[in-house]
């Protein structure tokens, strides 16, 4: 027999898709405006540029010329240079949304992290982020690095990287965490903004859309955790909590949300949820798989 799924949390499955949806219809009909958006790579890998560019229903182009007017981003408008920063500078006076991946490097006044070349001058991450961060009528901190630190400010941190709410201390900050943060939450997040406002937060500042409930709450190894059946090696069916799955610490959607065009997740590959969406990641996760 198949398992009931309790209507509360299924709605929360639901409502996001919804939102979206509702955005979408709402800016056909005029309802909505587009608002202009600064996508900002700070000190990362650029895992959440790459992951909204695998965005799907609507893809990333979809979301970049219908829903906002993508300004500027230091990681696509590279070949650009000079007139692509000339941009930036001109959305500053201008109502839009920041978004920032990757945490802020701000040893010796953030060379470690340098986005653009202007006027002669080196620009650093830290630098755009504390000029757009100071400005933005929204500041998104996308994926771990952003929101938490996450690897770019793990031990022994050398570049000195900081979260985007530690370092725009007096800003009120969405985080929308994970290594790499999914599309969904994403574009989700934006199409509250420009429907709805600041989506409702959790105390974390997460939107409770996507954070409301663990990994462990929908996990698909659920019942076998309820009977104290556990896995005794990678590749066992049974539930991974004695393997090191961070699952029942973890605040997101990903057993309904899913990977790879919604079609997988790490434990539905045999592999424990290492923790990368909470505060803490890598550091106080590790070590990912233990016996």
């Amino acid at each position: 027999m198949q398992d009931k799924i309790c209507p509360i949390m299924e709605g929360k499955g639901r409502i996001p898709r919804k939102v979206i949806d509702f955005t979408i219809q709402g800016i056909r009909e005029g309802k909505f405006k587009k608002m202009n958006l600064i996508w900002l790579e700070a000190c990362g890998c650029s895992g959440n540029i790459i992951s909204l560019l695998n965005a799907e229903d609507p893809d990333a182009i979809y979301l970049l010329s219908e829903m906002v007017n993508l300004t500027y981003n230091n990681s696509l408008m590279v070949q650009e240079g000079k007139r692509a920063f000339e941009k930036f500078l001109q959305t500053l006076d201008t109502e839009f949304i920041l978004v920032v991946e990757g945490a802020v490097a701000t040893k010796d006044n953030g060379l470690y992290d340098v986005v653009a070349r202007y006027n002669g001058k080196l620009v650093t991450g830290m630098e755009a982020v504390k000029m757009a961060g100071e400005k933005a009528k929204y500041v998104l901190a996308v994926g771990s690095c952003a929101a938490y630190g996450g690897p770019s400010a793990a031990r022994p941190n050398p570049s000195e990287s900081k979260s985007v709410p530690e370092f725009l201390e007096n800003r009120k900050v969405i985080r929308v965490p994970g290594c790499p943060s999914h599309p969904q939450w994403i574009v989700g997040t934006i199409a509250h903004i420009l429907s709805f406002g600041r989506p409702e937060l959790d105390r974390e500042n997460r939107p409770v859309l996507f954070y409301g409930v663990t990994i462990h709450d929908r996990c698909e190894r659920r019942s076998y955790f309820d009977k104290g059946i556990f896995a005794k090696k990678l590749g066992d069916k049974e539930c991974m909590f004695k393997l090191g799955c961070r699952g029942p610490i973890t605040r997101t959607d990903c057993p309904i949300r899913r990977w790879n065009e919604s079609i997988n997740w790490p434990i539905g590959n045999n592999t424990p949820c290492i923790g990368c969406a909470r505060n803490g990641f890598p550091d106080s996760m590790e070590p990912f798989v233990r016996y």
